[in-house]
């Protein structure tokens, strides 16, 4: 359904059972909960749909090593549940995003012998606390086999290597997506939609005004419950509601630098096990390219955080560190940055203490803010919204439990791992076309195909899979509203490749424009504000 259509349904007249606020990881989990439970929803998101967080991840699926360690150092059973509860849901993810997620085998270099029975050990009881979920049996590597799995490994010193296997994930794809399936499951859905009020009746929160960041026209909307899933800006729409709230997140950044592929197999990630102030790092294959991070600064809450140079020079020095290859600064073709948001529970005795977990919070006025958390467990932290709410709002839903364990999501329920094949067949894709469409759309693929057959059938920019077809795609079906919309989500040409993403953004807008009706002014603004995101930050 057109974005037109979606902000007409919000405007309606009718009251929601939810207004969800926030689309990214958590706010679209929450909608495709509650959706699939026969509630009525509304999902608005200010900017576009994971344009924060929730698309600047390390695009892992995970239980979290470093968290298996600290538990077991600490005897912290939080920590423990952390990676018990992650792991599950890996599990869950691979099954129900198919297209957009794949195992990975990671290889733990190991230079000093000590460390060999400590890493493997560690990396043995994470298969343990898979269960059934269980994705592949970590194993020991001798030198020789490590540097022939990783070659671009610095063989001098190596003694062992520990094998072992996490999820990977597309995931501005994934957030997408499961707005997507939301709106399947008669969700309304709009990005570029902000909350500018929220309204109160007898102190009770009723519902919220709307504003269309696109036109700047307002209206009110009715809700009987309203979650608050902003992630970093969850305290900026509780202080909406009281002004005293005291604060309860602090934000940190992660920044991740591409490589080419030189500096990544295929079918390879790497885990750097201890960096010089205590933290893990991944070099990891993605999308052709080396995907390398992450930094963990302090930072203030800012929509589009900017990588900073003290944080690309501590990843390029570790990557060298453990490297065969010098790499510089010219080989990084892309850097971007992102908000962790970490929270303390205000009804906990020690609210001072940060965790990567997640908390529910309820406001006198009846705000629900669930803030924290990780994208590997986003499935979890919705069915608690939402079983939260089902009782704080007295909501009768007509499937009363939660139903997206075995929920497929859109691009999925069909999806053939060999359709790349059938794609180069029928429409005479190149390889490499076919089996980027078949991964980020699944089941889809031929929708986007199709178009492509219509006359679209030609790459944006060279060396890069993405299809000007895709351009009409994304808008006229995934709700892509601006170029930086389809660049850096869509597709993941801005996060791959700078300078493809600016060569690919004077095409993308002039299809965009042609698609939507857009004038010289509009034009205008779009290629300011593409060249501001391209430049400056993501």
């Amino acid at each position: 359904m057109a974005r037109q259509q979606q902000l007409q349904q919000l405007k309606d007249g009718r009251t929601f059972d939810l207004l969800v606020i926030g689309g990214g990881a958590t706010g679209c989990g929450v909608a495709l909960d509650a959706a699939s439970r026969g509630l009525d929803v509304a999902l608005i998101e200010k900017n576009d749909f994971s344009e924060g967080t929730s698309s600047r991840s390390t695009k892992l699926v995970h239980g979290g090593v470093r968290y298996l360690e600290m538990a077991v150092k600490k005897l912290d059973r939080v920590q423990y549940n952390l990676v018990k509860d992650g792991l599950r849901e890996r599990g869950i993810l691979l099954k129900n995003a198919q297209h957009l997620s794949n195992r990975l085998a990671l290889i733990t270099p190991l230079y000093k012998w000590l460390d060999v029975p400590y890493v493997f050990t560690g990396l043995k009881l994470y298969d343990i606390l898979s269960g059934k979920q269980n994705i592949g049996h970590s194993r020991l590597l001798s030198r020789k086999e490590a540097l022939r799995r990783f070659p671009m490994l610095k063989a001098e010193g190596l003694k062992a290597g520990v094998l072992y296997y996490d999820g990977q994930f597309h995931d501005s794809r994934m957030a997408l997506s499961l707005a997507l399936t939301a709106e399947q499951h008669g969700a309304t859905i709009a990005n570029h939609v902000a909350v500018s009020g929220l309204c109160k009746e007898g102190g009770k929160i009723t519902g919220a005004t709307l504003l269309d960041s696109l036109t700047g026209e307002t209206w009110q909307i009715k809700a009987k419950g309203v979650i608050n899933a902003t992630g970093p800006f969850v305290d900026q729409i509780r202080m909406m509601d009281n002004p005293t709230a005291p604060k309860i997140l602090s934000a940190s950044t992660g920044i991740h630098i591409v490589l080419d592929k030189r500096f990544a197999p295929p079918d390879t990630g790497l885990m750097i096990p201890e960096t010089e102030d205590g933290r893990v790092l991944f070099v990891l294959p993605w999308e052709g390219h080396a995907l390398v991070g992450t930094t963990d600064e302090p930072a203030e809450v800012t929509e589009h955080p900017q990588p900073l140079e003290v944080e690309i020079d501590y990843l390029l020095r570790h990557v060298t560190q453990y490297f065969n290859l010098k790499v510089k600064k010219s080989d990084i073709k892309a850097v971007w940055s992102g908000l962790r948001p970490l929270v303390s529970d205000p009804k906990a005795t020690d609210t001072a203490k940060l965790a990567r977990d997640h908390v529910i919070e309820d406001s006198a006025s009846g705000l629900l803010t669930i803030a924290g958390g990780k994208w590997t467990t986003y499935r979890k932290m919705a069915l608690d919204a939402v079983e939260h709410a089902l009782s704080q709002f007295n909501l009768s839903a007509p499937k009363p439990t939660c139903q997206t364990a075995q929920l497929p999501i859109l691009g999925s329920a069909d999806y053939d791992e060999q359709g790349d094949q059938e794609l180069s067949k029928k429409y005479g894709f190149d390889a490499d076309v076919a089996a980027y469409l078949n991964r980020t759309y699944g089941d889809q693929a031929e929708q986007v195909a199709k178009l492509a057959e219509e006359g679209s059938c030609v790459r944006l920019v060279k060396n890069h899979p993405v299809l000007e077809s895709e351009v009409l795609y994304a808008t006229r079906y995934e709700l892509a509203e601006r170029v930086i919309d389809v660049l850096a989500r869509r597709t993941p040409l801005a996060l791959l490749d700078t300078e493809a993403a600016k060569q690919a953004a004077p095409r993308v807008q002039e299809i965009m424009a042609e698609e939507l009706g857009w004038d010289q002014q509009r034009c205008k603004a779009e290629t300011l504000l593409t060249e501001e995101r391209l430049t400056k930050a993501l």
